[in-house]
């Protein structure tokens, strides 16, 4: 991460484009914003688009507008992400994901600083500083045929690569330290360290999902201040991964599902104990959770839970802790 820091003040400053490489969740975001700030269109718009969120018939009106009476339904001009950007920086997030097609536009606007609406006749100009990111590796899409060469050539002045956050498991200590003092100020809460049982545990634990996943298992334990929130999710997430990487059809398992879900039904069970244990008294067992009485309301609602002691006895809920839970 030195080297990446290194190569990042080197470049920032260079009206050039960038091509940040390396695994989901590593933190492509995160560069590219720095890049932004270090650069001299810091004072210029930072604007953002997900190429694998929007389908590709919508992406080139995204990206580039439309004139009125372009196409049904354009009844006033709409200027694009990328006029947007004028004077800043266009960061393409996934930018594997562009259409074949869409991606001689862009090449042009890499060229030549133009494009043109859609629907529009006259090339506008603009200056745009592009960066983009991607987890794929561009050449084995291009000998695929899927990334034209010539655009890979373009956008891939300056690499920068990251590395996953097994690679640099050396800095844990500091990334946990940073996410509990940002979220104990967001949430108000006062989280107790780690343990040095469960900063071994991360030590061992493959990460498949990188910073991000790390970053939501200690916002998870800001708010509930359990350790048992991390270490169950860990244990499930090292199954999956010791199990085997293909379902029994041979298709990949979408491991954020999995652990999403396994993360919801066990922060509702401890919701459920705690509210049990209070007599369905919110303000107590928010108390008891260490985290505020908002958040607890958006938790139960979140988990489908019933929101006063009458409706959960109608829904099967008991008083005690052990009656309120659903058998496994």
């Amino acid at each position: 991460m030195n080297a990446v820091r290194q190569t990042v003040r080197k470049i920032a400053g260079a009206h050039i484009p960038v091509l940040i490489q390396g695994p989901s969740g590593s933190g492509k975001e995160i560069i590219a914003r720095l890049l932004h700030r270090q650069s001299a269109c810091a004072n210029g718009p930072f604007v953002k688009v997900n190429c694998a969120a929007i389908p590709g018939t919508l992406l080139e009106s995204e990206l580039f507008g439309y004139e009125r009476g372009a196409f049904t339904g354009a009844n006033t001009m709409k200027p694009g992400r990328v006029e947007m950007a004028n004077g800043g920086t266009l960061f393409l997030d996934e930018i594997a994901e562009i259409d074949f097609g869409l991606q001689a536009k862009l090449l042009q606007l890499l060229q030549d600083s133009q494009f043109w609406r859609i629907g529009g006749r006259e090339d506008i100009n603009v200056d745009v500083r592009v960066i983009c990111a991607t987890n794929r590796q561009l050449e084995r899409e291009i000998e695929v045929g899927r990334f034209r060469q010539d655009l890979f050539y373009r956008i891939n002045v300056v690499k920068v690569q990251l590395p996953t956050l097994r690679e640099r498991a050396e800095d844990l200590p500091g990334l946990v330290a940073y996410f509990l003092a940002a979220f104990a100020r967001k949430y108000g809460t006062s989280p107790a360290p780690l343990s040095p049982a469960l900063m071994r545990s991360f030590n061992r634990h493959a990460w498949p999902g990188n910073i991000r996943q790390l970053r939501n298992l200690i916002e998870r334990y800001s708010i509930l201040g359990a350790e048992e929130s991390i270490t169950n999710e860990l244990q499930q997430s090292a199954n999956i991964v010791e199990t085997s990487a293909v379902s029994s059809r041979g298709e990949a398992i979408e491991l954020k599902s999995v652990t999403r879900q396994t993360v919801q039904e066990m922060e509702k069970k401890i919701i459920v104990r705690a509210l049990a244990a209070n007599r369905w008294n919110r303000k107590l067992a928010a108390r008891e959770l260490k985290i505020s009485y908002r958040t607890l309301l958006y938790k139960i609602r979140q988990c489908g839970l019933p929101t006063r002691r009458s409706m959960a006895r109608s829904a099967g809920f008991g008083d005690s802790p052990t009656a309120a839970l659903p058998a496994d």
